[in-house]
């Protein structure tokens, strides 16, 4: 009577017997059949969607790129300007990057130690 009240356990699972039901089941070999085909090419085909992922990072990185450029770019057309009309920064770049000196002026070149 104490059969009644138990759970029988469950022995392994046979996993023969379930292949051989679900190739039976037409429905369910004829989904697998079209299904992982068609899930393979929408994740990893030419319009996939890591393909789609890999694009929206390269157009974030480029996107960064040209905001770089463009700030790049106003800064030099303002040093431009400062160039055109501002006569100290003239003698300021003639100094710094031609190393030119006012008539009369010594130049000291300070060599790093060794």
């Amino acid at each position: 009577m104490d059969n009644l009240f138990y759970r029988k356990k469950k022995g392994r699972p046979d996993l023969r017997a379930l292949a051989r039901k679900m190739l039976k089941n037409r429905r369910l070999m004829l989904a697998l059949i079209v299904g992982i085909p068609v899930a393979g090419f929408v994740v990893f085909g030419n319009h996939g969607i890591l393909h789609r992922f890999r694009l929206q990072q390269r157009k974030a990185d480029l996107e960064m790129q040209i905001r770089a450029g463009e700030a790049e770019r106003k800064a030099l057309e303002l040093e431009s300007k400062k160039l055109d009309t501002d006569k100290a920064e003239i003698e300021k770049v003639a100094r710094e990057k031609h190393h030119m000196a006012r008539e009369g002026e010594q130049v000291y070149r300070v060599t790093p130690a060794k």
